[in-house]
């Protein structure tokens, strides 16, 4: 494995050793001509989910405000799959202020038909892996009080629930928590 690119395999149950996974998933840094593809994802998930707070499409200047191409901190990758782009993942600034450096905000979107086959177990320890690289030793995942999948997915992975702010936001006429979840990484 080299720090472009990763493979992985996905079978029931998680990773197993390569040969024996019916899918191929591949990380591959964020270049510029992915964001087309990145904007279609997001988008759908502005239009069809409480994942995002944002209402409205989003244009590529405003995705690269948080999603970084060859950031030496906070990095960005596609998600393939079987060679079919399947997502994108990234770490981000959780504030950005310099006395956070330490900190980033963990994201991942998947295409719909790629969700609940376990890839964002995969993206999320492969985030981890990245950030373990860096001076990074807190991840922190901002949820939609109602997202019990991506809830799950980080409970899961061993993150612990350290804020809960209730009513913050509204969104598909509905009034919404919005939770943190937190994993220090190492000291």
């Amino acid at each position: 494995m080299n720090a472009k690119q990763i493979c992985l395999q996905l079978a029931i149950g998680g990773c197993r050793p390569l040969k024996k996974s019916p899918m191929q998933i591949i990380f591959h840094d964020t270049e510029e001509h992915h964001f087309p593809q990145i904007k279609e994802i997001y988008d759908w998930y502005i239009a069809n989910t409480t994942a995002t707070f944002h209402t409205e499409p989003v244009t590529i200047g405003q995705l690269k405000e948080f999603i970084f191409v060859h950031h030496p901190r906070y990095k960005s990758y596609i998600i393939k799959v079987d060679e079919q782009m399947a997502g994108y993942c990234f770490l981000t600034y959780y504030k950005n202020r310099q006395a956070y450096d330490r900190t980033a905000e963990v994201t991942i979107y998947l295409k719909p038909d790629f969700c609940h086959k376990g890839l964002g177990k995969i993206a999320l320890a492969y985030l981890e892996e990245k950030a373990a690289g860096t001076d990074i030793r807190n991840l922190v995942g901002i949820i939609s009080g109602d997202n019990r999948g991506s809830i799950a997915l980080f409970e899961h992975a061993g993150f612990t629930k350290c804020a809960h702010f209730r009513n913050v936001g509204e969104k598909f006429n509905k009034i919404l928590d919005v939770v943190a979840y937190q994993k220090e990484t190492g000291m």
